[in-house]
């Protein structure tokens, strides 16, 4: 008997469309592995429980991304009712969503970042950084490079806005060279893509707009640096106790050398996204993709 399974996608963040392309992938590609696939289009939480109430799923595909999708929030959720839910628990989720406690792990890791700054946007604002030009701000908690500004001059400075004084900013030392991301799947890393987008940043419109952004795969870097790009994703994946699956960020040049930005704990699996693209690249379809994040589904709580 197949398994019933619940494919959550949309949400309330700032990636509900790509979360909602990512959940039509997925339905398709359950249903041509032999599932009996339902899904919902969570806008609200009680509907929700409503829903799960009426159809009993077995397991629920997590194709949420951003806040309540990757953060712990929607994970919590479902170890308090029960029911096993794909990609990583809780704690990982959290972890891997906060960019400064990622960088801390890292950190204790030995995998090399770049020099940092943590404050509020009303900080920022008042007393601006330690932080030399060039820098990039990016909100701690947030994905698809959401509210990320390069910061070259003071113009580029006095551009910086964010909807709330309240917002948690991480400032980083911006690193020149190339952009580079590894997805680690059941705790092994197996190739480098290196991105070459058509504007100066991988921004959210590059990610997901079909044709400004070349993925180079293999990256065309030194082997050296294909190794420590792999080992740190490695790395990365297993000290926040990440499950299945995940995708690191990495800049490359030669002075500074691999330099590891952050971690994807639920990564998107759009038409133009990564991980299904190095999936196949290594022999991985993206229905066995699927198929087996959902066979490898867990409860963290279950007794």
């Amino acid at each position: 008997m197949s398994k019933k399974v619940l494919v959550l996608k949309g949400g309330f963040s700032a990636e509900r469309e790509v979360s909602l392309v990512t959940g039509d992938g997925v339905e398709k590609a359950l249903r041509h592995k032999g599932y009996e696939v339902i899904s919902f289009d969570l806008t609200n939480v009680w509907d929700l429980i409503a829903f799960i109430q009426r159809e009993k799923p077995d397991v629920v595909f997590n194709a949420l991304h951003g806040n309540w999708g990757e953060d712990g929030e929607i994970q919590a959720f479902f170890d308090v009712l029960q029911i096993p839910y794909t990609h990583s628990g809780m704690k990982a989720s959290l972890l891997g969503m906060d960019k400064v406690l990622t960088r801390l792990k890292a950190q204790e890791c030995g995998i090399k970042v770049a020099e940092a700054q943590k404050f509020t946007f009303a900080e920022y604002k008042n007393k601006g950084t330690d932080i030399n030009f060039p820098y990039v701000l990016k909100p701690v908690a947030d994905g698809s490079s959401v509210g990320v500004f390069i910061v070259q001059n003071e113009q580029d400075a006095a551009k910086v806005a964010y909807p709330s004084d309240n917002t948690e900013l991480l400032c980083e030392r911006y690193i020149k060279g190339k952009e580079l991301t590894v997805m680690v799947w059941k705790g092994k890393a197996f190739v480098v893509t290196e991105l070459k987008p058509s504007v100066e940043f991988y921004d959210y419109q590059a990610k997901y707009t079909n044709g400004m952004t070349k993925h180079v795969l293999p990256a065309d870097i030194p082997n050296l640096a294909t190794e420590i790009a792999l080992l740190n994703a490695e790395k990365i994946h297993a000290a926040l106790g990440c499950s299945m699956l995940s995708r690191s960020d990495f800049r490359y040049n030669e002075q500074d050398g691999v330099v590891f930005l952050e971690i994807n704990t639920n990564p998107g699996m759009t038409p133009l996204s990564l991980v299904p693209e190095q999936a196949k690249f290594v022999g991985i379809s993206y229905e066995d993709l699927c198929a087996e994040l959902v066979e490898n589904a867990q409860c963290r709580n279950k007794s």
